[in-house]
């Protein structure tokens, strides 16, 4: 749950940086789609350590 939270939320903000940074289109996509790559890798090591923590 955590991992697609933070890939939605990695692609907005990617989307945000691009438009900010006067991007067009295919700029928009490719930014959102790094930053939910990026924020998905977060995701799972934040995962990972709770579902270690816990036991």
């Amino acid at each position: 749950m955590i991992v697609i939270a933070a890939a939605i939320l990695g692609a907005i903000f990617g989307a945000v940086l691009a438009k900010r940074r006067n991007g067009k289109g295919l700029d928009l996509l490719q930014y959102a789609a790094g930053y939910a790559i990026l924020f998905i890798i977060v995701g799972l090591f934040i995962t990972i350590f709770i579902h270690r923590s816990a036991v």
